[in-house]
């Protein structure tokens, strides 16, 4: 008999939770009530209920919501009435696009998920929780005691429509109100703890909405009141030193702020929507010890040929992607292995994400004619080593970057192209002799995030069925893992995410095809029969060693 098909009280004694004498009692009780077996043990005092969940949790394959990992919000009672919650024992835990994460305390009740579903209109993911969490969980959300909106509602009645005709000092004095301050601290420190990239503040017709980028997905976290609306964004706009009064133009600005222990760097920007100003926080930890070229999931054979570039004297070494693929973070980890005091390191940057020990960064600033272009000129009159420029936006700068690169300077800089073999006729096709790029590049790294599978609760797939092998296709992948969610992936079935990459060296002939105006197929085939991994290729390794699946591959590369 396999464990997953084991009966509670099987896995009970096995585990040591309970003996055959107290097994047999609880039998016995429980045909002379109508509770199932688990309840009866805990009623007799055998097991905690802690005990029960844990069992469950692993005879069930369904995670247990553990309450301090969740916010509760109010406005989740409009998707789960209270009489049904209560009547199930049930508590809503969050919203998650068309599925609704719910705590019970028996997730095998398909009455009650089916009156969830009826009432909700949305798919029930369900979750095991004690019978005392979930009644206080329910307390918070029907007795209007959740994340202080009550309070707040009551602070101010103060319409979005009106936005525009409040004076400076009304402003003022709205955001300096307590619970305004306690709401903005708390949305932010509620990301942080989730490991959010972004915080999205989206104001709607009747409701603000607050949304947190986690591990590249939007997820939805609780909804504010609209009359909160003008307060709230306000209290952001004063945080990062923005205009108050100014609705109509979108700003930018930044905010050092503690959370837990941690200095964090905010971006903060604004912009005017039909319903209001939406702001977006970007959360820039400035912890550095992250950035190390071990920890970003290169496949041992690419991280070799990647530390052998950043070991050469000149050239330009580019990372490659869309926009949110980790660029920077992978130049930054290669900056932070070659950080040593007999080398000037210098960094231009639009905004300067992380700050390093020892690295001279720019902020580059096109307002006051600071472009990347203009700051690279000035960088290399400061006798530089290695530079890293963010972005080769322009001919301007890709000629700068090159001059730099064939007078002896290791050039380290980003672009937006699909893979690496483009990557070289993009600077072409930007204007530059294919001489010259063949000459002065040395490597191009083109890669994607995906997200992890969670470690916690992860399991190797019975079978590859049709769809995914049709996917695979005639590569040798044997095995794939998938992830039911759990409470350490927040029921996500994801923890952290996992570059794919492809690394290509510039070889004596690759940079004689580019010199001679090879289109990029050409390019790609020979670095394959040099070597090269493709992006899919490395994203397969990845599914067969368990990191990732085949939806998050097909989500981020194809």
């Amino acid at each position: 008999m396999s464990e997953e098909k084991k009966r509670l009280g099987d896995l009970l004694l096995e585990y040591d939770y309970i003996d055959e004498e107290e097994f047999e009692e609880a039998l016995a009780r429980q045909q002379e009530s109508d509770k199932r077996l688990g309840q009866m043990l805990v009623d007799l005092g055998y097991i905690s209920e802690k005990d029960l969940i844990q069992v469950l949790e692993f005879q069930l394959q369904v995670p247990y919501a553990d309450p301090e990992k969740y916010y509760f919000d109010s406005s989740l009672a409009e998707y789960l009435p209270e009489n049904i919650a209560r009547r199930h024992n049930m508590v809503p835990l969050k919203k998650n696009d068309d599925t609704l994460m719910v705590a019970m305390t028996d997730p095998n009740d398909v009455v009650a998920i089916d009156d969830a579903e009826m009432s909700s209109g949305l798919e029930i993911q369900p979750m095991i929780g004690t019978h005392e969490e979930i009644e206080a969980a329910q307390d918070k959300i029907y007795r209007g005691e959740a994340v202080e909106l009550e309070e707040i509602t009551d602070f101010q009645e103060i319409q979005q429509a009106d936005d525009e005709e409040l004076e400076e000092d009304e402003l003022q004095e709205m955001v300096e109100e307590a619970p305004v301050i306690r709401l903005a601290n708390k949305i932010i420190s509620e990301a942080y703890e989730q490991g959010a990239s972004d915080i999205h503040i989206e104001p709607g017709e009747d409701k603000v909405n607050v949304r947190n980028r986690i591990d590249g997905v939007l997820h939805s976290q609780f909804t504010v009141p609209k009359s909160m609306q003008a307060a709230l964004i306000s209290r952001f706009k004063i945080m990062a030193d923005l205009d108050i009064t100014e609705h109509r133009l979108p700003q930018d600005g930044k905010v050092k702020m503690g959370v837990k222990g941690e200095e964090l760097d905010m971006r903060v920007s604004t912009l005017p929507l039909i319903n209001g100003e939406k702001v977006v926080i970007r959360l820039l930890s400035r912890d550095s010890s992250l950035l190390h070229l071990d920890n970003l999931g290169f496949k041992e054979s690419n991280l070799d040929k990647f530390r052998r570039l950043i070991k050469k004297p000149h050239g330009i070494l580019l990372a490659t992607g869309p926009t949110g693929s980790g660029k920077s973070t992978t130049l930054f980890a290669a900056i932070n292995e070659m950080n040593r005091p007999d080398r000037n390191i210098v960094t231009i940057e639009d905004p300067v994400e992380y700050q390093l020990s020892g690295i001279n960064q720019v902020q580059a600033n096109e307002d006051i004619g600071r472009d990347f272009a203009t700051s690279l000129r000035s960088v290399l009159r400061q006798d530089p080593d290695i530079i890293m420029v963010g972005e080769i936006r322009d001919e301007d700068t890709a000629e700068i970057a090159v001059r730099a690169a064939l007078t002896g300077h290791l050039v380290l800089s980003t672009l937006h192209t699909n893979d690496a073999a483009s990557t070289v006729t993009r600077l072409v096709d930007m204007g530059l002799a294919s001489y010259l790029v063949g000459a002065s590049v040395i490597g191009v790294v083109a890669q994607r995030l995906v997200r992890r599978l969670c470690p916690n609760c992860r399991s190797k797939k019975k079978e590859i069925d049709e769809v995914d092998r049709n996917f695979i296709g005639e590569a040798d992948v044997d095995e794939i893992y998938s992830s039911r969610g759990c409470s350490e992936c927040d029921g996500t079935g994801y923890h952290d995410r996992i570059a794919i990459q492809e690394v290509m060296p510039v070889s004596e002939d690759i940079s004689r095809l580019i010199a001679s105006g090879a289109n990029q197929d050409e390019i790609k085939d020979k670095a394959r029969e040099e070597g090269m991994m493709t992006l899919k290729e490395d994203g397969l390794y990845k599914l067969e060693q368990g990191l990732t699946d085949v939806e998050e591959l097909k989500r981020m590369m194809f």
